[in-house]
C-alpha cells in the first residue's frame, strides 16, 4: 500500500492525514507552512481505513482531554538534524514547554536556536511530534507551522487545570 491521506475534522479546523503503509507520515492544519510536495499525500484513503480510524480515536481523546500520549505507529522523515530535534520534541512532557535555546543547547550548540526553530516548523507529524511546546525564549509564543492560534488552542489545552482558570483572557 502506498501513500494515501485523508482529512479529519478537529476543535482546531480541519487536519489532513498522510499515511504511508502501516505508518503515520503527517498530520497539517489547513495553511499549514512548509507542505510538502503533492506525491507525498498519495491517493485518498478509503473511509474504513483503519490506521485513520484509530487516529481519529486517538486525536478526538486528546482534544476532550481524556489522552496525553498517542500510541499510534509514525515515521518522521527528513534530514539527519530534524530527526536529532524531531526525537528531542518527543520527550517534552504533556503540559510543559521548552525554548528553542534549551533545545540548542540540549542538542550541543547553544548558538543553533534558529536553526532548531527551522527544524521544528518542518515537523511533519504536528501534535503528536509536539512542536506546540516550544516557545521564545522569553516564554512567547513564536512561529508555528500550524499557525499561533493553534499553537494557543493546544498549549492551553494541555495546561494544568490551576493554570487555565488564573488567565483572565
Amino acid at each position: 500500500m502506498g501513500p494515501r491521506h485523508s482529512t479529519l475534522t478537529s476543535p482546531l479546523g480541519r487536519l489532513t492525514l498522510v499515511a504511508d503503509g502501516d505508518v503515520l507520515k503527517g498530520i497539517f492544519f489547513d495553511g499549514h507552512w512548509h507542505m510538502p510536495p503533492q506525491e507525498f499525500f498519495g491517493n485518498p484513503a478509503a473511509s474504513d481505513d483503519a490506521l485513520f480510524s484509530l487516529v481519529g480515536q486517538q486525536l478526538d481523546e486528546y482534544f476532550r482531554g481524556a489522552r496525553s500520549s498517542f500510541e499510534i505507529p509514525y515515521r518522521a522523515d527528513g534530514k539527519d538534524f530534524q530527526q536529532r530535534v524531531w526525537t528531542r520534541l518527543e520527550k517534552i512532557p504533556y503540559g510543559t514547554t521548552v525554548t528553542y535555546g534549551q533545545l540548542a543547547a540540549e542538542l550541543g550548540d547553544p548558538g543553533m536556536a534558529q536553526a532548531v526553530g527551522a527544524a521544528v516548523g518542518r515537523n511533519p507529524i504536528s501534535i503528536l511530534i509536539p512542536c506546540h511546546r516550544v516557545v521564545g525564549h522569553d516564554g512567547r509564543l513564536t512561529g508555528y507551522a500550524g499557525g499561533l492560534e493553534n499553537k494557543r488552542a493546544l498549549l492551553d489545552l494541555e495546561a494544568p487545570e490551576c493554570d487555565r482558570e488564573s488567565r483572565l483572557f
